[in-house]
């Protein structure tokens, strides 16, 4: 079984998590700076299996894409040509930045830490992930 890794695309950075290799714990991968994030996708998948890819789909209330997420097209169109053998899933992103910095508040992060954005991103990818997760989870009972 190879890992699952749930993207968090930005224009400036991308915060990425990735599953343990028996797919059952979610953790912090890294942020990369976006222009630098198919050269780390590149040596990532070189060095552990990734068996899926799971990209943050950012939405309005009313459930249709954001402005923002016409900017992730050219990225998912690039990442499905590099690595046609993983598929790509999408997760809806809203409020997993609002819930990232609440979960730095409870986990005790001083204000300087919670100003952080890399930081705020890797817990936004994180929280993807563990959604995928579960959702996951959920389709299987």
């Amino acid at each position: 079984m190879g890992r699952i890794m749930a993207i968090d695309y930005g224009i400036k950075r991308t915060g990425l998590a990735v599953t343990d290799p028996e797919q059952i714990i979610a953790t912090a991968l890294a942020t990369v700076d976006t222009n630098k994030l198919m050269p780390y996708l590149d040596e990532y998948c070189r060095r552990e299996e990734v068996e899926r890819f799971v990209v943050g789909e950012p939405k309005h209330m009313d459930n249709t894409p954001s402005e923002s997420a016409r900017l992730i097209e050219p990225f998912l169109k690039a990442l499905a040509a590099r690595f046609p053998q993983i598929p790509v899933s999408r997760m809806d992103e809203r409020f997993t930045s609002k819930m990232a910095f609440q979960a730095m508040i409870d986990g005790g992060l001083g204000m300087k830490r919670r100003r952080d954005k890399a930081l705020v991103d890797t817990v936004s990818a994180v929280l993807i992930l563990q959604n995928f997760m579960q959702l996951n989870d959920n389709t299987k009972q």
